[in-house]
């Protein structure tokens, strides 16, 4: 883990705290900054949706994946 400083107002720091009930202000950015990248992943996600194509059904997928069994 490295160690970064940065400037934050004070109030917008509180309002994340209590918002995501976090303990201290490090568990706040670490989850605001998950969140901000997990947001961005599904908006890729998104706009993927309809672009690719399969050639199995779900149905088959399912029982000819190993690890699925």
């Amino acid at each position: 883990m490295s160690r970064t400083t940065i400037t934050l107002p004070n109030s917008l720091l509180d309002e994340l705290m209590s918002e995501i009930e976090a303990k201290s202000k490090t568990e706040a950015v670490i989850k605001a900054i998950k969140d901000e990248i997990r947001t961005k992943k599904m908006e890729k996600i998104k706009i993927m949706a309809g672009k690719m194509e399969f050639t199995k059904s779900a149905e088959k997928l399912r029982h000819e994946d190993e690890r699925l069994r």
